[in-house]
C-alpha cells in the first residue's frame, strides 16, 4: 500500500547500534527496527514491522523507552511511524534485515542504507583528512572509507549538502570542490581515489588555507548556506591550530576536529598545545569536537557526526548580520505620500533587502503597508529566495489613505513577527512614513521592543522627529533617520544595513 512498507527485523541486534530520533514518530534518519524496539510494537527477538510514512516535523523529542535511548532532533524533512506487521511467508523467506535501515521513499531500499529526507540539509562541507606520516598509508584507507559513509549518509545533491575534499600533509591539497560533484556515487569514487601524500600533519596550515581559499563562489560555495571545515586528526597536529581557529571564524566557517586515536600520556609532550582542539573548534561548547578511539568499527560513529552537520541552528560561526536576521519592513500607505513617491519608498525597501542572503535557513522578509487599516504583502515564510523577495516588494500595490502608525506596529508586532518570536534569527522592524499619526505610537514601539524587536524609524517630508524617536530603539539618535525629499532615502541605505549589522553583533556580545 502506498505509504506503507513490511519489513522483518532479526532478533538480537545489539542495542547500542541502533540511532533512533523521536518517540512516537520517528525523523527518517532512524533505524526502523530500533524504533520498533523503542515504541515497544517489538521486543529484541524480531519479528515483522509495519512502516508509515509521515511528512517531517520540527521536533523529535528524547526519551529513553525499552532499553533505546532515542536522541533529539530539532528538525527533519521526513518521519516514519511503526505498527505490529502481518508475518508473511514471502517477508520471511526474503529475510530482510532492516535493523539499522529506513524507509523508503524512492531513493534507495532501506536495505541500501541510503539517505532520505537529506535535501533540508543545506551545508557547504569541506572534509580536511589527514595525510600525514602520523596516519600512514593503512589508516588513510580507513579515514577514507568513514568519510565515503558520512558523505553517502548526508545524502549529497543538487539541493541538499555538497561536499570537498582537501588533505593535509606537508602542503595543503585541495583534492575536489564543492561544485565538482553533485551525486553521492561520484564523491565515493572521487574519494577512494584519492592518493596518501605523507609529510607532517600541518593541521593548523591546511585549515587556515582551506578557511581562505576553499569556499569561494567560483568553487562552488552558495551564499546563505552553512561554511563548515570538517577536521580528520589522527593523533595530534604539528603546528598551531589556535590562529588558524581564528582566520575560520573571522571568515563564517565552522570548524568541526573529529579527533581519533588521542595522544597517549607519553606523546603529550611533544603536542605543542594539548588544547588544541579547544581553539580551533568555532564554539568550545563540546558541540564541535568528536572523539573516535580508533579507525576500525567507526560505523556507528557516522549518524551522529551527520546529525550534527545537519543541525543548522547550533552552527554559530555560519551566523552573520546578513545570513540571520528577520528584516519586517512597515510602509506608509497615507494619501500624503503619493504614487510616484511610494515607488520611490518600495525602490528603498528593496535596495535594504538586496543586502542580505535571503533563503530558508537565512534571512527573512516581510511587508505590511498601512494606512488606518494594515495589509500583510508577504510574510517572512512566503519568499524564501531573494528574487522572489524582490519581484514581491516591486508588486506591491499603493493603498492610499489615513496614518495610524501606532495600530499598524501593534499590527506588525502580532501577525508578522509573532509566528517567527521563537526562531533563531534577530528581528529588526523597519518603519517607514511621511506623516503624522492619528494614534499613539509610543505604546506600541515600547511593546515591539519587549517582544524582542529592533525598531529603526525613517521619517520623509512632515514625518515628526518627536514620533520618530519614541518608535526607534535604544540609543534612539542611531535609530531614528530622517529627510525631507523621498529622493533622500537612497542615501539611507548603508545607514540602515550597517545599523542592522551593529545591533546584530552587539546582541551577539
Amino acid at each position: 500500500r502506498k505509504g506503507t512498507e513490511d519489513v522483518l527485523c532479526p532478533a538480537n541486534c545489539p542495542l547500542w547500534q541502533f540511532y533512533v530520533f523521536g518517540d512516537g514518530v520517528y525523523a527518517s534518519l532512524s533505524s526502523v527496527c530500533g524504533a520498533a524496539i523503542h515504541s515497544g510494537v517489538i521486543t529484541n527477538t524480531g519479528g515483522a514491522v509495519r512502516v508509515q510514512t509521515l511528512p517531517g516535523q520540527d521536533n523529535y523529542p528524547a526519551v529513553n523507552a525499552n532499553g533505546i535511548q532515542s536522541q533529539v532532533l530539532s528538525r527533519w524533512a521526513s518521519s516514519f511511524s511503526v505498527t505490529a506487521g502481518a508475518k508473511n511467508t514471502a517477508l520471511e523467506a526474503v529475510g530482510r534485515s532492516v535493523s539499522t535501515a529506513r524507509p523508503s521513499t524512492g531513493t534507495g531500499s532501506p536495505q541500501q542504507g541510503k539517505p532520505l529526507g537529506m535535501r533540508y540539509c543545506k551545508a557547504d562541507i569541506a572534509f580536511l583528512i589527514d595525510g600525514s606520516y602520523n596516519i600512514g598509508q593503512r589508516r588513510f584507507n580507513l579515514q577514507k572509507n568513514f568519510v565515503g559513509k558520512v558523505a553517502v549518509m548526508l545524502g549529497i545533491g543538487t539541493e541538499g549538502p555538497h561536499v570537498g575534499v582537501v588533505q593535509a600533509s606537508e602542503h595543503p591539497k585541495i583534492e575536489f570542490y564543492l561544485k565538482n560533484f553533485t551525486a553521492a556515487k561520484e564523491v565515493l569514487f572521487a574519494i577512494k581515489e584519492l592518493g596518501f601524500r605523507g609529510g607532517n600533519s600541518n593541521t593548523g596550515k591546511a585549515l587556515k588555507y582551506t578557511a581562505q581559499k576553499f569556499f569561494s563562489l567560483e568553487n562552488g560555495a552558495r551564499k546563505g548556506i552553512p561554511k563548515i571545515i570538517v577536521v580528520f586528526l589522527d593523533g595530534w597536529p604539528s603546528d598551531d591550530l589556535e590562529e588558524a581557529g581564528i582566520v575560520a571564524r573571522e571568515f563564517g566557517v565552522n570548524v568541526f576536529i573529529v579527533s581519533v586515536a588521542k595522544p597517549t600520556t607519553e606523546e603529550l609532550g611533544m603536542v605543542q598545545d594539548i588544547g588544541f582542539v579547544d581553539k580551533a573548534v568555532c564554539r568550545n561548547n563540546g558541540f564541535f569536537s568528536y572523539q573516535m578511539p580508533t579507525w576500525f568499527g567507526t560505523t556507528k560513529y557516522v549518524k551522529p557526526l551527520v546529525q550534527k552537520l545537519c543541525s543548522h541552528e547550533q552552527m554559530l560561526c555560519s551566523k552573520t548580520c546578513y545570513n540571520s536576521v528577520n528584516i519586517g519592513f512597515l510602509i506608509d500607505g497615507s494619501s500624503s505620500v503619493g504614487e510616484s513617491n511610494f515607488r520611490l519608498v518600495l525602490e528603498f525597501v528593496s535596495n535594504v533587502a538586496k543586502a542580505f542572503e535571503i533563503s530558508d535557513i537565512g534571512s527573512k522578509v516581510a511587508a505590511v503597508q498601512f494606512t488606518y487599516d494594515q495589509r500583510t504583502e508577504f510574510s517572512f515564510t512566503d519568499h524564501i529566495t531573494k528574487d522572489k523577495v524582490l519581484s514581491a516588494i516591486r508588486n506591491i500595490r499603493y493603498m492610499s489613505g489615513g496614518t495610524a502608525t501606532g495600530d499598524a506596529i501593534s499590527f506588525t508586532t502580532r501577525n508578522v513577527f509573532g509566528p517567527v518570536k521563537d526562531g533563531p534569527n534577530k528581528n529588526f522592524l523597519v518603519v517607514l512614513t511621511d506623516g503624522q499619526s492619528y494614534d499613539d505610537v509610543r505604546g506600541p514601539a515600547a511593546a515591539a521592543q519587549k517582544a524582542g524587536i529592533t525598531v529603526f524609524s525613517v521619517g520623509v517630508a512632515w514625518a515628526p522627529l518627536d514620533d520618530l524617536k519614541d518608535m526607534a530603539s535604544e540609543p534612539r539618535e542611531s535609530h531614528t533617520f530622517f529627510t525631507r525629499e523621498f529622493t533622500g532615502l537612497e542615501q539611507m541605505v548603508p545607514d540602515i544595513i550597517r545599523g542592522i549589522c551593529r545591533d546584530f553583533l552587539d546582541s551577539k556580545q
